[in-house]
């Protein structure tokens, strides 16, 4: 059973999903190469129509830290889901150990081992070579537990893959792992790449259930400044954040209704 399996190689029992409400907007039709991009939202609750809802989610790939966004949310109390890879864990101790210190703020989640997509056949996506099998892309995700667990940190629920693309019958894999793929409804930041006006402008577009993903280890680019305005301009509008794991959330990730 690829359960257990991954429980005696990694020496940690994955979790299992939460079954409770939230969410629900399932992964868009596979394009031409038979990949798939799930979506997460919040499904909306009685007590957001005067507060929006929004989770804020940050992929940590690779490379270092950007404190911009780190020092915003931690002053202001905003609490935050991140996805860290075993690579970006390697060389950003210092940082896990605040995720640690901050368990009210911060949830941190599975984002492989090597950055790597999660498909189990041999191509490109976004120029980045696929895992390329079953065995590769478990040894994706088990590693990313893996190294969260050995960082002292809860072990993971969610599994977010580099690129975010997924073959299908990767994420019925990941499922038998114990973890649901993360999707997003708002691409904050352009894997990096926007601007800071756009990254600022596309954090504005966010409504209540919405789920944001942005990028918190390019401390180099322009797009974290828009990232830090964008945020701060949803709290001063009274939105609310949250984790996927205060949400109780659940993912639709085309595997299940």
């Amino acid at each position: 059973m690829l359960l257990s399996a991954v429980s005696r190689r990694a020496g940690i029992a994955l979790a299992l999903i939460v079954s409770c409400a939230p969410l629900a907007v399932p992964f868009a039709k596979a394009g031409q190469d038979g990949l798939v991009e799930p979506r997460l939202h919040l499904r909306m609750a009685e007590a957001s129509k005067d507060a929006p809802r929004v989770a804020l989610t940050f992929d940590a790939c690779m490379g270092k830290t950007d404190a911009r966004i780190l020092a915003t949310l931690i002053d202001n109390r905003i609490p935050a889901t991140i996805f860290v890879t075993a690579r970006w864990l390697r060389n950003n101790a210092p940082t896990a150990a605040l995720f640690a210190a901050h368990p009210d703020l911060f949830e941190v989640e599975d984002h492989g081992a090597e950055h790597v997509p999660a498909v189990d056949r041999p191509l490109k996506v976004y120029g980045i070579a696929a895992a390329g099998s079953a065995v590769a892309v478990e040894s994706e995700v088990t590693g990313g537990a893996s190294a969260i667990a050995a960082s002292g940190l809860a072990a993971p629920r969610w599994f977010r893959g580099a690129t975010a693309k997924y073959s299908p019958s990767a994420i019925a894999d990941i499922r038998r792992l114990g973890l649901t793929v993360a999707g997003f409804s708002i691409n904050g930041d352009g894997g990096a790449m926007l601007g800071a006006v756009a990254a600022e402008r596309a954090f504005s577009k966010a409504k209540d259930g919405d789920v944001i993903i942005a990028h918190l280890n390019q401390p180099g680019r322009e797009a974290g400044a828009g990232v830090v305005r964008g945020i701060l301009d949803l709290k001063a509008r009274g939105y609310r954040f949250v984790r996927l794991q205060d949400a109780g959330a659940r993912g639709t990730d085309g595997t299940t209704d």
